[in-house]
C-alpha cells in the first residue's frame, strides 16, 4: 500500500496539469463550449481559493497549500491514523495530495489557477479541486466510519 498514495497523486497532478494545458491552449479567457446549458467547459482564472473566497490570496493560498501538503506527508509517514492504513485510506490521501500539488504548480508559476469545469450554478472548478473536495469526502467518511465501528478498524 505505501506505493498507492504516490501513485494517486501522481496520476492526479499529471491528469490535472494536461487537462489545464489543453484549456489554456484551446479555449480562449472566458469562453465556453458550449455557449450554454447545465454543463460547459468554461476558461477561467482565479486567484483566490473554492467558490471564489479569498480573491488575489495567491502568495497566502501557496503557503496554506505547502503546509497541507507538508501534513499530508505527516500523515502519510507517521502512520498515526489507523482508519487511513488502508487502500481507501491511501487513495483518499493520493487524491488530497495530488489536487493540492495541482493548484500550487498553478498559483506558483501562474500567479492564479486554471478553472475550467462549470456544472449548473456553482463556480468553475478542475480536476485538482474535485481531487481535494473527493480525498477529503472520503477521509471525512472513513473517519466516521471508524468511530461508529467496535475497535475503531
Amino acid at each position: 500500500m505505501p506505493i498507492i498514495v504516490p501513485l494517486v497523486a501522481f496520476v492526479t497532478v499529471a491528469l490535472d496539469q494536461l487537462t489545464k494545458h489543453l484549456v489554456r491552449s484551446n479555449i480562449a479567457l472566458y469562453d465556453s463550449i458550449p455557449d450554454a446549458g447545465f454543463f460547459r467547459l468554461v476558461h477561467t482564472q482565479n486567484t483566490g481559493a473554492a467558490f471564489g473566497i479569498f480573491e488575489n490570496a495567491t502568495p497566502y493560498l501557496a503557503v496554506f497549500s505547502s503546509i497541507a501538503l507538508a501534513v499530508i506527508v505527516w500523515v502519510v509517514v507517521s502512520k498515526r491514523f489507523f482508519f487511513l492504513e488502508n487502500t481507501w485510506g491511501s487513495l483518499a490521501l493520493g487524491l488530497a495530495a495530488g489536487g493540492t500539488l495541482g493548484n500550487l504548480i498553478d498559483r506558483v508559476y501562474y500567479g492564479f489557477v486554471t478553472d475550467f469545469l462549470k456544472a449548473g450554478p456553482w463556480p468553475a472548478f478542475n480536476i485538482a479541486d474535485a481531487s481535494m473536495v473527493t480525498g477529503m469526502l472520503l477521509i471525512t467518511f472513513l473517519y466516521i466510519r471508524s468511530e461508529s465501528t467496535p475497535g475503531g478498524r
